[in-house]
């Protein structure tokens, strides 16, 4: 409970009820034609009929009232509102209630990213901040790299934030630590982008969405029908992006978690390589990865 002290003034029609703390910077002064939606005090206030004015600054709430009724009467009364509503809203005006906003941790393919999942959306399209040096214009991932010396690259998409470490440490010692930070930073309404996000189809995928020779469209078919659905569970997508006929080499996009993880070469080498050798083995004799 706030602590209220009663003081008159030189006016007796007015009377001071004193705060321990600031109530607001500046003043307001109101009378039953203000606008006072966003102020319960004066709401409460007003319900007296024989309120006729309030005033309000530093650490004080003055009230003028009507000759229809002395102080003796109504004092304690008003003096107990007035602890109520600075208990419920202590800068005066109506607290609105922060949105709250849930974060969790999703593992991705790629041990060294880890995506932090928002419970609201954060853009439309995305951003990418591949250094410290590339955050100027991303204050979310300027912030992330500041707090965090590990931090190589920050991903911004839609409702998730994907962090890339280094090896220094290991995601089970920080995940927890970056989470509270990312929660922490969107609750307090921190900006996160000053800069335009791009849409998802960026022009490597209109490379990719060109029309195909007709080789280049068998081997897209196969990837389409007997790889890319294994890659998309694994939250990552592959696409063809060039194919070399001279050298019999498929040139593939790697997007999502995929990108960068130190199992895409192993993956490709091991499965999609051999996959497209059984298939076509006229036209693919090597697969090189190209992360995107």
């Amino acid at each position: 409970m706030r602590t209220i002290l009663i003081e008159p003034t030189e006016n007796p029609k007015v009377i001071k009820f004193v705060a321990d703390y600031n109530l607001i910077p500046g003043s307001l002064e109101l009378d039953r034609d203000s606008d006072i939606s966003e102020i319960p005090l004066a709401q409460e206030l007003f319900n007296y009929p024989f309120v006729e004015r309030i005033f309000i600054t530093a650490n004080f709430v003055a009230v003028a009232k009507q000759d229809t009724v002395e102080w003796e009467h109504v004092a304690e009364s008003l003096k107990n509102v007035i602890e109520d509503e600075l208990l419920a809203n202590p800068r005066i005006y109506l607290q609105k209630k922060k949105e709250m906003i849930e974060i969790y941790a999703e593992m991705t393919p790629n041990p060294n990213a880890m995506k932090f999942v928002s419970s609201k959306m954060l853009m439309d399209g995305f951003v990418e901040v591949k250094s410290k040096n590339e955050a100027e214009g991303v204050p979310l991932a300027q912030a992330i790299f500041t707090e965090f010396d590990f931090a190589k690259e920050v991903f911004i998409s839609d409702n998730f934030v994907a962090v890339t470490r280094d090896n220094s440490v290991e995601w089970h010692q920080v995940m927890m630590a970056v989470r509270g930070y990312i929660a922490e930073y969107l609750q307090s309404g921190g900006v996160i982008s000053n800069i335009e996000s791009q849409k998802h189809e960026n022009p490597v995928e209109k490379i990719i969405n060109r029309d195909y020779t007709e080789d280049e469209q068998k081997i897209s078919d196969i990837l389409n029908e007997y790889v890319a659905p294994a890659v998309e569970n694994d939250g990552g997508k592959i696409s063809l992006l060039e194919y070399d006929a001279a050298n019999k080499t498929a040139k593939m996009l790697l997007q999502g978690a995929c990108s960068g993880c130190p199992s895409s070469t192993a993956t490709l080498k091991g499965g999609i390589e051999n996959i497209l050798k059984q298939f076509v083995p006229d036209l693919v004799e090597h697969v090189e990865a190209v992360n995107g």
